[in-house]
């Protein structure tokens, strides 16, 4: 699953969700994709569940880009810790996705294809999406 090599700090606080993109938010590479329609965080678990799914309809010759990463790390506490002593330990990283974001795109397959692999992908993830062309 996709984690940061290294950061700066190890913990971050907790900023807030909502907006709509302003970058990422039509195809750069591909000539289908995946787009998000809300705010969401995405955990590097749904981002490679969504990525096995995909690469299970390309053939040799489809191509695949991931254009997010969870680079903001979530943290937690046990389950019978009473309240104090500090903020927990790093439990798992996400992707802050904005509304609008373009999330996934795929190349060298069929329309029909990529919409099918599309929308199997968007099954995995927690928010609306929808698939887009050039």
């Amino acid at each position: 699953m996709l984690s940061p090599k290294k950061s700066k700090f190890r913990k971050s606080h907790k900023l807030r969700r909502g907006g709509k993109a302003s970058r990422k938010n039509s195809l750069s590479f591909g000539s289908y994709g995946l787009k998000s329609l809300e705010s969401h965080w995405i955990s590097s678990r749904q981002i490679e569940a969504a990525r096995r799914v995909i690469s299970r309809y390309l053939t040799k010759s489809g191509k695949m880009w991931i254009r997010i990463f969870p680079d903001a790390p979530v943290t937690a506490k046990g389950g019978e810790i009473p309240m104090g002593k500090g903020k927990g330990s790093v439990d798992h990283y996400v992707a802050k996705i904005k509304a609008g974001t373009v999330m996934f795109e795929i190349d060298g397959i069929t329309e029909a294809e990529a919409k099918i692999a599309a929308e199997a992908a968007a099954y995995k993830l927690p928010i609306k999406c929808v698939f887009i062309k050039k």
